[in-house]
Formats: structure tokens, sequence, C-alpha cells
């Protein structure tokens, strides 16, 4: 790393944002320097919290037989609020008719690592989750033998029910559960896991979300729908402009509007902007429409600050300049500039390629609940990390974290909008200016959550290639121009850091002697957030794109080319490939294996018919992508009219992600990816002028609709396998799909698109 880069120690970046920033706790670019003394620690031993496997932590078996799992990790659509408890009911053989779970609050110490960002819950709590099932397991079989009197070797667990084989004499789990709890927990080494064969659950079809009816008959409890009895409600007025501030406002005919009950000014954030809140004015009404109607009453003035001239046009030239020109290193093997200039014009290849902002505009707009008493405060919300959320409150409030309650709430999406607790600490400034006991529910509205989100970042990535006459890759230059996710913590920070970089840029496999991978140092005008696969998107739409345009150029089978470009099957340690981050997890455990991208590239070929004859107009896209350790690949058919009407015929998506626990929330994250992959590449765009996000509601941010969503999507789940370390499902199936319809696109018309969103064909 260029020693320019501005550095933040690892213990201060955890204390700052309590590990919420998932994808760079472990990271060498933005926590660059580690003491010597200071082993390596990879994956949940990495994260803050950890993990847990305590039995008694998890799970209580009540005398009637009911089972209470604890859900620590917050659901936001992936499931995760079933298919963790899950398992631990498979390791226990319970009977899933006889469980319930519960949801864990903040409490990290307790439970482990509650940051649900980075596609870890299964891959971090798949073990200690089986550990936990598993232990209680024996510790009921324990108490059967003890009070039959017999060897442990004669009983076994079956199905809520501890059975002495050789008689056939049977315990309920609800008969055990009191002595069970009174025996040591058995050590890790004395645990005998479940064989796949004896699975109940795991891998099977047979489980439904637990929230799942009470999500379609409107019962279930978002942070939008919470409520309490003495409610106030509160919206705010922000900057327009990032790093604005209010230089004086007029109340009066906001208190004026019936309903209103008090102004509150929000302090703007100071340096950099990590999980502060952006400033402005809060008005708390009776409810949501007065405030509404009273915050559109205030007269402010602002004073829109260092960021009032950012604009979206200029700024994309200032991306291509940097793009241009040498950056600083990532990668670099071989000698890619020599083999440029020694090239022909005819072997030289190179190509840009743009990716706008993009908003995470999750269903539920973020919101918030806070109530302050003599001895705390207690918060409900819908968010992916408690921990920060407690933090924030604790500090805006001066009390001890412990006293602050978290209660997490379901999430109407939050693709790592959610793990930023800003809207939580804005609620506790408001509710610390009313009298103390009343509730007050501070709600974003769709254009507050477009016009103030963490942003993706936007980006121009240039490549450069020298392609032999025999059609083989001689040299490999990817230069990456974009604002950094570093300066959220770091005040000044430019230029992509080492995990962004790691993400689909210097992490490819591909034989090709000359490569150089570079960052540009542009500074950053917006907040930059982690979304939902983060530098995967733009990184993985240039290179994969790029591979198409070198196989065209060959004259030969994209589906072929990449192939013989990846090679045969090996595993590859990821420090040769300079990625010392690997998603925080060890180089040993999770190599970069080969195999499995061509795995999941064959899956998919096949499934869409990669070679048939397509009707006039028609036209297939292969892209793939190794992405939080797991492995995906995507083709897309499209078909084009005379008119330049596009219409998505099918997506079919392959992934290998080690262990499928539960397919069919795999095959719904992956369906769920495509149509996200699908609707920012056809019209996600967030843009600038005078500093102010142009953009506001769905009407002018849109999401994709169902005329234009795929008729068919099909995914397939490849090299399920129980011992294999288990990757990510969450993120994983966003950044192919993008490149993956552009080559279709240009197979169905010869038009080439390295502009998204992508606008009209003819």
């Amino acid at each position: 790393m260029n020693n320019s880069t501005p550095h933040i120690s690892r213990r201060r970046f955890l204390q700052g944002s309590l590990g919420a920033l998932t994808l760079a706790v472990t990271s060498t670019g933005i926590i660059s320097r580690v003491h010597a003394a200071e082993a390596q620690k990879y994956g949940a031993d990495s994260m803050p919290g950890g993990t847990v496997d305590d039995p008694l932590t998890f799970i209580s078996i009540a005398a009637s037989g009911l089972v209470t799992i604890v859900a620590h990790r917050a659901e936001m659509g992936t499931g995760v609020r079933t298919s963790l408890p899950m398992i631990v009911a498979d390791e226990l053989d319970a009977d899933w008719n006889q469980v319930t779970i519960v949801q864990a609050g903040a409490e990290e110490a307790r439970y482990g690592n509650q940051n649900v960002d980075g596609s870890r819950s299964v891959r971090h709590f798949l073990m200690p989750m089986r550990r936990a099932g598993a232990a209680m397991r024996q510790m009921l079989a324990t108490a059967a033998a003890q009070r039959w009197g017999v060897p442990l070797d004669q009983v076994r667990a079956d199905n809520h029910s501890i059975v002495h084989v050789p008689s056939g004499k049977k315990l309920s789990y609800g008969d055990l559960a009191a002595d069970a709890a009174k025996l040591p927990v058995p050590s890790g080494t004395a645990l005998v896991l479940k064989t796949p064969a004896e699975f109940r659950y795991i891998g099977k079809e047979a489980v439904k979300l637990v929230d799942l009816e009470d999500i379609g008959a409107g019962r279930a409890t978002y942070g939008i729908d919470f409520h309490l009895p003495g409610m106030v409600y509160a919206v705010v007025a922000r900057p327009p402009v990032v790093g604005g501030k209010v230089r004086k406002f007029d109340a009066n005919k906001a208190l004026a509007v019936a309903g209103v009950l008090k102004v509150v000014e929000i302090p703007t954030f100071s340096g950099a902007p990590a999980f502060q809140p952006l400033g402005g004015v809060a008005v708390v009404a009776r409810n949501t429409w007065a405030a509404m109607q009273g915050r559109a009453a205030l007269d402010i003035e602002w004073d829109d600050g260092p960021n009032a001239s950012y604009d979206s046009a200029a700024y994309r030239h200032t991306l291509e300049t940097a793009a241009r020109a040498p950056g600083q290193t990532m990668r670099n093997e071989g000698n890619a500039a020599q083999a440029w200039q020694a090239a022909t014009a005819e072997e030289r290849v190179s190509a840009e390629y743009y990716i706008p902002h993009l908003a995470h505009a999750s269903m539920e707009p973020p919101a918030a609940t806070v109530k302050i008493s003599d001895s705390g405060a207690e918060v409900w919300t819908s968010v992916q990390n408690p921990p920060a959320a407690q933090s924030a409150v604790a500090s805006r409030l001066g009390i001890k974290p412990e006293q602050v309650k978290v209660n997490v709430l379901l999430l109407g999406g939050g693709f790592g909008r959610k793990s930023k607790p800003d809207f939580v600490d804005e609620a506790a400034i408001v509710a610390k200016a009313m009298p103390t006991g009343t509730p007050v529910k501070l709600v974003w509205t769709r254009e507050d959550d477009i016009r103030h989100d963490y942003l993706h970042t936007v980006s121009v990535e240039r490549l450069e290639a020298v392609m032999r006459k025999d059609g083989q890759v001689a040299s490999w230059l990817h230069r990456s121009a974009a604002p950094t996710i570093g300066s959220l913590f770091t005040e000044g920070a430019e230029g992509e850091q080492l995990f962004e970089s790691a993400m689909s840029a210097i992490n490819m496999p591909y034989r090709i002697p000359n490569v150089r991978i570079e960052t540009g140092k542009v500074p950053a005008h917006a907040r930059i957030g982690w979304f939902r696969s983060v530098s995967n998107i733009p990184h993985a739409f240039a290179a994969q794109s790029f591979i198409a345009e070198l196989a065209h150029r060959a004259g030969k089978d994209h589906k072929a080319f990449a192939l013989d470009l990846i090679g045969p099957p090996r595993r590859i340690n990821p420090t040769t490939l300079a990625d010392t981050w690997n998603y925080s997890e060890s180089p040993e455990t999770y190599p970069y294996d080969t195999g499995r991208l061509r795995d999941v590239i064959e899956a998919a070929t096949r499934g869409a018919g990669w070679g048939r004859e397509l009707p006039k107009g028609h036209g297939l896209g292969l892209a793939f992508c190794y992405s939080f350790v797991s492995y995906t690949a995507t083709v897309v058919e499209v078909a084009v009219n005379d008119q330049g009407e596009l219409q998505v015929v099918a997506v079919d998506m392959a992934i290998d992600c080690g262990p499928q626990i539960n397919p069919e929330r795999i095959r719904a994250q992956m369906e769920g990816g495509a149509i996200m992959g699908l609707s920012l590449a056809l019209s996600g765009e967030i843009s600038f002028k005078n500093g102010r996000v142009e953009q506001g509601n769905f009407h002018d941010y849109t999401v994709l609709r169902h005329p234009k969503s795929p008729r068919v999507i099909r995914t397939h789940l490849v090299n399920d396998n129980i011992d294999v370390p288990p990757g990510g499902v969450g993120e994983p199936p966003v950044p192919p799909v993008a490149p993956a319809l552009c080559n279709a696109i240009f197979a169905a018309t010869g038009k080439r698109i390295r502009s998204l969103p992508i606008r009209a064909l003819t």
C-alpha cells in the first residue's frame, strides 16, 4: 500500500464501527498495519464477539417439550431467522413442530457477532450452531442414561425423544430437560455430529420460513410498523448536500401546523461521516403526516459546505482521467506495460466501463423508535448491526452500552444500508429532547432514503489487454477509479482500499503472464457505503464484459474462451493473487478453487442450452464471479425487436456455496439477486447536480417492473458438501447479472454496452 494512504488502527476501527464495515474488519487496505505480536485471525474470530456455541445460550426446553431457540442474527429476507435455528434443531434431533424461535437483542458478548453483513451468517455460524444442538442432544441422552441406569451407548435421540435401544423405553425431551440443564456442557472434542444421512432438515425442503404466514397476512412487525402507547413521531429535514449544515432556520410556521409538538436541531457530523447523522432539523408531532407537513413548513437556510459543486457529469470526467493515468499498484506480475508497448495495434484491446452511484432502496425505509427512562434507553428498530445501534445510542446519551436495550425487528430489506445506524442515533437525539419516557418514532420517507443514502460507489473501470494472433491473452491491465468506502471512516481517504480491489479485480485466476491491477486516487463527495456485493459489482461488470469482448475479438465461443482462460482445475492460495484479505477467511481453508468456478459455468450454460440455435433477435450472455468465497455463474437470454425494445427471456444462475443448508432460501436469494442485478443494470442510477441527488422516489429511481422481468429464472445448485467450508449466498448472485445481460444484448444486436444503466438500444 502507498504510505500516503490514510490509516486507522484495528482497535480504533473496531471501536468506531463495531465491525459494521463487515467487509473490511480484517482488510489490510483499511487496517493495513497489524502488530507482529498479534496473531492473524480469520473468519468469525476476526469479528467483534466472535462465535458462541454454548447450548444453554441458544436453547431452552420446557417441561411441555417446547424447544425455544434463539435467533441472534437479524432477519432481512435471507431466511437466517429460520436457517440458523433449523441447524440447531437438526443436530438436537428436535421435532420442528415443537420448536419456537425468539429474536435476540443486542448482546454480542453473549451470542457472538451480530452484524448481518458480508454473507456471513451461515458461513460463520454453521458449525457453532451444529455444536450447540449436538451438545444439548448429548446432555439429554446423558440425563436419560443416568435416570435409567444404563450405559450411554445404549441410548439415542429420536425426533424429540431419547430412546433406550435394547428395551425400546422412551423419554421425551420435556421429561429430561430439567436434569439435562444441570449437566456440564460437553466439550467440542466429545461431540458427535450427525452425518448427512441423519439430517432431518439441513439440505432438505421440509422447513418453511418461520415468519412466512405472518408476513403474508400482514401480521409481521417491521421497524416501520412498531407502535407504543403515547408515541410521538418525527421526521428530519437534512442538509441537501453531504457535509452541509444549517445556517439558520425559523420554526414558527412548522410549530403552527396542527399536531406539531416540537422542533429539534440535529447537529451536523464532524470529520469523516461514519455512522453519524447528517444533521438538520427534526419536527416532532402526534402523527407522521403532521410531522411531514411541519417539515415542509420549516424555513431553513442551508450552508452547502465543501461538496456544493458535486456534479455527476463532471465527476465522470474526473474518474476517466484517473482511470487513464498510472495509479496505485495493487497487483503486479510480469510486465504488462512492456507487453503493451511491444504489441502491435492489432494486438491491443482496451475498453472503459462506467457504473453510477446506486441507492439501496430497500422496500422499508429506515425507521427507529427510542424511549428514554431514568435507568437507560430502549430501542425498537430494523437494523443489521444491533451492537452498532446500541453503541450509537449509548454514546449519544452519555450512558453505558449495557443500559441500552435494542429490540431487533424484521427488516424490510437491508442490502448493507441498515447496518449503518445513523437513523437510530437521530431518534435518540429527538427522544432526548422530549420529556423522559416519551417514545419517539423517527421515520425516513422514500425521498429521504433515496436522497440521503450511503451510496454504492461510482466508478470508471479501464481494461487493457494484449491478445496474440492465436487468441491467447498475453497481458491484462485493470485500473479502477472510484471513491472508497474508506472515506466513511478516514477523512480525505482516496482510492480503493485492498479489500475493495480484492473483489473481482486483483483476485482473478486467469492464465495470463503479465498482470497489473491499479487504483486511481479520487475523492469522495457523498457518503460511500457498502452495498449488496460491494465492489464486485463494478469490477465484475468490467472484467466479465471485457472477457466477452476478447472472446469475440479472437473469434471464439465465449464459454470455451473463458474456460481456457481459467485453465484446468486447481486450488490457488489467494495471497499469490495479491489477495491477503479473501473476505477475511483463511487462505488455506478457503483457496480460490478454479474447478468449482468451472463447475458453475458448466451448470449455468447447460441449464440455458448454451450453443443452441436461437430465434432472430435473441442472444445468450455469460458472466461468472468468485465473491464472498462462493462461486456463481449466470447466463441471460434476451430478445430485442426491430424497435430496439428489450425483453429478458430467461436467466440461468448457478452457485456453489458449499453446504446447502436451506435450498429453498438459496434459490430465493438467487432469484432476488437476478431481479436486483437486472434492475441495477437497466435503470439504477443516482446522479448529482449542485451537490444534490437528482432522484427522489421510484418514479425516477426505478426498480424492475413485472413487464421487464424475466419470464423464467432457473437456479442450479452445485456441489453440495457439508464437509466443504460454507460460502456466502446473499451477495454472490448480483455481480454476474449485469455483464451477462450486456453480453446477451451484444449477441442479439451487435451493440456493446459499456456504460450503465442501459439506455436505448436503437
